[in-house]
């Protein structure tokens, strides 16, 4: 994908809207309303070649137009985001709970990534891959937009060694230590995802450390999916809001943090070869 015609402003990149074809002003009217009205005539939309599209814009079904979103109204997470490495390549960062990876739905400006951003003066920090809001420890992010295919596609091709640590009453169904494997979808509109039958596309060592504290070890990297691995086991992480039923839990609570960490990641560096290997200096959950 081409970069965007417009720099990153305030820790946030431009919106990108596909078009469905004919006059601009009357598409993104009709699509967003009067706000995009006015970015439109105050010269504030462009096109992929960074031009400012006005009134009288018509372009083909397909084509890409760029402008700033309006923030949502967001409750700041009372947390800080502290840095565990950086160099040249990476930064990797102890994560808080509550505390979206990268902007989605109406978390935009309370996330990690346009957090960070702000904070360090990086306009093209990326995160090479993500955490459940909820989840809080070790995540990496790269630096520069020509490193950024090679980390992902680590973690992409499942070549990073992750451990979590996790938090649950009860006591398993089964006995443990336990790999569980099963298909679990995410559906969109939905906020649990589920198992379903099919090919497994998802697969988790489950420990027992002592008393009610867990080592998890994913295999896999689905959405939720330590979380619906240990309901499956009759061990509900503790604080999840999701799993085993939901609850609905105010946007300004943070009192109950998912006792679930990202307590440690390890990798070969793609660029360097050099083994790497970062642990969360948070407490145990």
């Amino acid at each position: 994908m081409r970069p965007a015609p417009l720099p990153v402003r305030d820790g946030l990149g431009p919106a990108r809207v596909r078009l469905r074809g004919g006059p601009v002003l009357a598409e993104l009217t009709a699509r967003f309303g009067e706000p995009a009205r006015c970015k439109v005539l105050s010269g504030e939309v462009v096109d992929a070649d960074g031009a400012a599209v006005d009134g009288a814009t018509v372009l083909p079904a397909g084509s890409h137009v760029y402008l700033y979103r309006d923030l949502p109204d967001e409750v700041p997470v009372p947390f800080d985001i502290p840095v565990l490495h950086r160099d040249a390549d990476v930064v990797v960062v102890d994560k808080p709970p509550f505390l979206a990876t990268m902007p989605r739905g109406r978390h935009v400006a309370q996330t990690a990534l346009v957090r960070l951003r702000r904070e360090l003066g990086l306009p093209e920090l990326s995160p090479a891959h993500r955490l459940d809001r909820l989840t809080a420890g070790v995540l990496v992010f790269t630096t520069r937009r020509e490193v950024r295919g090679a980390y992902q596609t680590l973690f992409a091709r499942g070549l990073v060694s992750k451990t979590y640590l996790a938090r649950a009453g009860g006591e398993p169904a089964v006995t443990l230590p336990v790999v569980i494997r099963s298909r679990i979808v995410k559906h969109r509109g939905r906020l649990q995802a589920v198992c379903e039958p099919g090919e497994p596309n998802a697969e988790t060592l489950v420990e027992r450390v002592s008393g009610g504290l867990y080592r998890l070890t994913p295999r896999t990297g689905r959405t939720h999916q330590l979380r619906v691995h240990m309901a499956s086991l009759g061990l509900p992480i503790e604080g999840d809001p999701l799993y085993p039923d939901v609850i609905d839990v105010p946007p300004d609570d943070f009192g109950t943090p998912l006792r679930l960490l990202a307590q440690r990641l390890e990798f070969d560096d793609p660029l360097t070869g050099e083994r790497r290997e970062f642990v969360s200096r948070r407490p145990g959950p």
